[in-house]
């Protein structure tokens, strides 16, 4: 594919110190059939007790019933996860594929590109379709946040306790959303852009409610109706219908988000309303061949046309969106002048603002219905969230070319482009 010239291809495993866990409660390229996403759950909302297992379960049946597509067609399915949070993690994919209707003979490959992994399972069911290997593809991502549990290391559980000591827990969604290698916080990488690029707590706020209200604004709209498949939850008092996002918070203002404190520095940018929402939600994306669009008569919403994935520096991981986005544009022979429609994955206000300032984006046409500070940050699932929304845009607007992309915690961006057909 001449994505790159000399690779590290390794595989490592520790059993012994498997951890006791806790529940925390282009033609060529293929084509975007159908897409489906569930409403994004808040944290330890409606959505907690349904695993990342039986999130995209759901989103994928949905996709195939609104795409017209045949389950039996389905040749690979790609899941996107990133914190592992359900019993049958290891085995997510496949479980999803099956539980879905597609053949035993269907191949399943769970990928883990952080918060990248939503548009990876994409860019994966592109390639196995440009490699004949497969015809018809579901290209998914979830993530249950609520219920990333807290972990006992094994190798302290399993061979014996010392007198004197005690088993110490460690919350694997913290640990998630730390880089151990340089030991920073995520937080503290949207930080260390806010200082480079000389972006104020203020614009931080400013950006945070335009994120709020611009979602209102298309929830009002009924821009999402096109896209969020509504779940039904079983509790005590019945049955309950999701079907709106659960995070967004569109009455808030600047004047009340100033009164929050920062949380990862002293006189900061970053404050709770200005990151990302940690969120329970998955979405599922139909990609098909040309071939399989004439023979089985499919109505493909859009094209990949490109991507990119790049790496950056660690401690400032956010820009990854940046080299991302401009090598997929190369590739594609494309400019942003080019482009329609602009999606960039709102990890932290910093650091999309870093992302825009580098960019020099046009604010008109760039994460235009909120992102992922008002609707949330369900890891695995943005990049399928960010997919589905642009290809299903492409039904009412008039433009020709969305770009999508993400920053990637340990200093990596991802990028793809969309066409109209």
């Amino acid at each position: 594919m001449g994505d790159s010239k000399i690779n590290v291809c390794a595989g490592s495993e520790n059993m012994s110190a498997a951890p006791f866990q806790l529940d925390g409660n282009a033609a060529r390229w293929g084509f975007h059939c159908s897409s489906e996403k569930d409403a994004i759950g808040s944290f330890g909302g409606s959505l907690k007790g349904l695993t990342a297992t039986d999130l995209a379960t759901h989103a994928t049946k949905s996709a195939l019933t609104a795409g017209n597509v045949d389950p039996s067609l389905v040749d690979s399915i790609f899941v996107g996860n990133v914190i592992q949070s359900s019993p049958d993690a290891p085995y997510l994919a496949r479980h999803v594929g099956l539980r879905s209707g597609v053949p035993q003979a269907a191949t399943a490959l769970t990928i883990n590109r952080l918060c990248g992994s939503g548009f990876e399972t994409v860019i994966q069911g592109a390639i196995s379709i440009a490699m004949g290997d497969s015809k018809i593809n579901v290209c998914a991502g979830s993530e249950n946040m609520s219920a990333a549990p807290f972990q006992l290391d094994g190798n302290a559980a399993r061979w014996g306790v010392a007198l004197g000591t005690n088993l110490k827990m460690r919350d694997s969604l913290w640990d998630g959303l730390t880089d151990s290698y340089t030991q920073t916080p995520m937080g503290i990488t949207a930080e260390n852009l806010a200082e480079k690029y000389a972006i104020t707590r203020e614009e931080c706020d400013e950006f945070a409610v335009r994120s709020q209200q611009t979602w209102g604004e298309a929830e009002k709209k009924g821009v999402f109706d096109y896209e969020i498949s509504p779940i039904e939850i079983e509790g005590r008092k019945g049955t309950k219908i999701v079907e709106m996002d659960e995070h967004p918070r569109p009455e808030t203002t600047v004047d009340k988000l100033s009164k929050l404190k920062s949380v990862f520095k002293n006189d900061g940018t970053v404050t709770a309303a200005s990151a990302s929402g940690i969120c329970d939600g998955a979405g599922s994306i139909i990609l098909a061949s040309e071939e399989a669009v004439k023979e089985h008569g499919l109505k493909p919403m859009a094209r990949l046309r490109s991507y990119q994935v790049s790496g950056c520096d660690p401690t400032i991981m956010g820009i990854g969106p940046v080299p991302a986005i401009q090598g997929a544009l190369d590739k594609a022979g494309l400019t942003l002048a080019d482009v329609d429609r602009v999606e960039i994955n709102e990890a932290f206000a910093a650091q999309f603002l870093a992302c825009a300032k580098e960019l020099d984006l046009d604010m008109s046409k760039t994460n235009i219905h909120g992102g992922a500070i008002s609707i949330g940050h369900p890891l695995g699932a943005s990049g399928s969230r960010i997919v589905a929304h642009l290809a299903n845009e492409f039904k009412h607007s008039d433009g020709n070319i969305h770009v999508g992309a993400a920053c990637i915690g340990g200093g990596q961006g991802i990028a793809v482009v969309l066409e109209r057909v």
